[in-house]
């Protein structure tokens, strides 16, 4: 077989960083010809990303993955016009940085040949720079195949019916999209499909994707059966189910506060934590926090929950959640010594470590959809809380069509603009209470699914077998 490699183009987030390397790391252990360049871009103000990248090239146990550093000027805060600019100011860095592989190529003999671009949901723009080089481009959708239908969907329709989503802000329109068993109210839909600048890119995103040679999503077709069939059925190129892509590893031992959280856990009972986390840019304001406080001192159960400070505008640049010096300030008044048997509020969460421990019984959840891999793969029933992009889209799944998660809110948002809705206290405990029933078809149901992930990548699973043909297909086209 030749040697070829990859430069792979994560988009410079901790998530799809996260993703982007792991499937990295299945693909070269699965073939010994295969080598991996991953680009990484920096974002000085995102400070869990930098860390990630930078422990990166140091815990790299082979040669045939390399990571190459690119300096991030941070701009627009925008999250359209920022994924526009992270394309057009590092189109002569990516360039330069290829360039240097294709001459090493040439001039050391038996070196890997450049066999194409793999390129993140956000970085399909690249694909012209693939062209330049004469290599083909594939995508890696960190994404579920759900999501990617709908982005295929919308994009038919808007060129085929020139319909225009921005028309239909805040109604309630129900659609029939082919990737989704159920019909979809529009409630559910990304915030960015209602704005000019955001359904741009995702038309522009559609577009791209549909001229590329092969398509890798970190789903798999035990999960997503329905979706990945439907795709099958959009003239796209093929579609490869490669997941579940996780670092179930996370950052054992890393944070100061890792071996107290493990402690607590090792003390309680099996099953019986409810645990709360909303992702990397989870928060709340002070009167939601109170809320929560107050359902989970009503449900009585133990709770473990990750409560981070809502982020402040610096310079006109949105920051990420921080944790808070003082909880109590934002607490009920008494609510920490009155629960103080019961629960644990920390800052930052070691999440897979968390959902991986047999005390913890449930997952409160912003349905991000690595978090949603990740509750599957340890078998931990979900409650659905999406805050932001396709969550909503992702807890619809969950919900309605998996069965694998209970209801708190379904079409709950930070990013629409709008003054954000006030969960009330009430709510979100009916939601705990369901979440925690210890024989609920729910917590049958994911733990069969948790079972079938793991299957999905061992030694002829589907997935396993998928990213075989997968590389099969890169060999195949190398120029």
């Amino acid at each position: 077989m030749k040697k070829a490699e990859l430069v792979f183009i994560p988009f410079p987030a901790k998530g799809h960083l996260v993703s982007t390397v792991e499937v990295a790391k299945l693909l070269v252990d699965l073939n010994s010809n295969l080598s991996i360049s991953v680009l990484i871009i920096e974002r000085t103000v995102d400070a869990e990303s930098t860390a990630y990248a930078d422990s990166l090239t140091a815990a790299s146990t082979t040669t045939r993955i390399k990571f190459i550093h690119l300096p991030q000027p941070d701009q627009d805060t925008d999250a359209a016009n920022f994924i526009r600019s992270v394309v057009q100011t590092h189109e002569p860095l990516v360039r330069e940085a290829v360039t240097k592989i294709v001459e090493h190529s040439n001039s050391v003999p038996g070196s890997p040949r450049l066999a194409g671009f793999v390129l993140d949901l956000f970085c399909t723009s690249f694909r012209d720079l693939a062209n330049d080089f004469g290599v083909p481009s594939y995508l890696f959708c960190t994404s579920g195949a759900g999501f990617l239908g709908f982005l295929f969907f919308t994009q038919a329709l808007h060129d085929e019916q020139n319909f225009e989503f921005v028309e239909l802000t805040g109604s309630e329109t129900e659609f029939t999209i082919p990737s989704y068993v159920n019909s979809v109210s529009t409630k559910l839909f990304p915030s960015a499909t209602f704005k000019p600048e955001g359904f741009g890119l995702f038309l522009s995103v559609a577009k791209q994707v549909r001229e590329m040679k092969g398509i890798m999503v970190n789903t798999f077709l035990e999960l997503e059966s329905h979706a990945v069939d439907s795709l099958s059925n959009c003239k796209l190129p093929p579609v490869y189910p490669v997941g579940p892509i996780l670092n179930t590893e996370g950052c054992s031992g890393v944070h100061q506060n890792y071996d107290s959280i493990m402690q607590w856990l090792d003390q309680q009972p099996r099953s019986s934590v409810v645990f709360l986390c909303f992702g990397s840019r989870g928060s709340f304001s002070a009167n939601q926090v109170k809320e929560i406080a107050c359902a989970l001192e009503q449900s009585g159960f133990r709770f473990l929950w990750s409560l981070r400070r809502a982020p402040e505008q610096v310079n006109g640049k949105m920051g990420h959640p921080t944790d808070y010096e003082n909880m109590a300030e934002v607490l009920p008044e008494g609510f920490l010594d009155r629960t103080a048997e019961i629960g644990k509020i920390i800052g930052w969460a070691p999440q897979s470590a968390i959902l991986g421990h047999p005390a913890t019984g449930g997952f409160v959840s912003h349905c991000g959809w690595n978090s949603t891999l990740e509750s599957i793969w340890f078998g931990v029933p979900m409650a659905t809380w999406p805050l932001y992009a396709e969550q909503q889209l992702n807890a619809l799944q969950l919900v309605k069509e998996l069965g694998l998660a209970v209801e708190i809110k379904m079409d709950y948002r930070i990013d629409g603009g709008g003054e954000v809705e006030l969960v009330k206290a009430e709510t979100i405990e009916r939601g705990i209470r369901r979440l925690m029933e210890h024989d609920s078809d729910v917590r049958k149901r994911m733990k069969e699914m948790s079972d079938r992930s793991r299957k999905a990548l061992m030694d002829g699973g589907s997935s396993h077998s998928t990213l075989c043909r997968f590389i099969d297909e890169v060999v195949d086209n190398m120029p």
